[in-house]
């Protein structure tokens, strides 16, 4: 079978790992977080959030665009976060 016509199998939800990358006292990090939390608890996705202001690198990647949300490592969306989009990249 050619590579370009092979099927690549899409993972599950709870294969995927949704990372939060916020800062203390961001209100927008407070929402994203309510938002991420049920979308995974939903989906069965898990999740963790990295602190920005603990993190040089990911300071230097994202510090205008706070808060951001991660999938598996790549970038999902920053500053609000869509549930029905959300759900819907993870297969939920």
């Amino acid at each position: 079978m050619s590579p370009l016509l092979r099927r690549t199998t899409k993972k599950k939800a709870s294969e995927r790992v949704v990372t939060l990358v916020s800062k203390p006292g961001c209100h927008l990090c407070d929402d994203a977080r309510a938002v991420v939390a049920e979308v995974c608890e939903r989906t069965g996705a898990s999740w963790e959030e990295k602190d920005i202001s603990r993190d040089e690198a990911l300071h230097r990647a994202y510090w205008e665009q706070i808060p951001v949300v991660l999938i598996d490592g790549e970038q999902h969306t920053f500053w609000r976060v869509d549930a029905d989009r959300l759900r819907r990249e993870l297969g939920g």
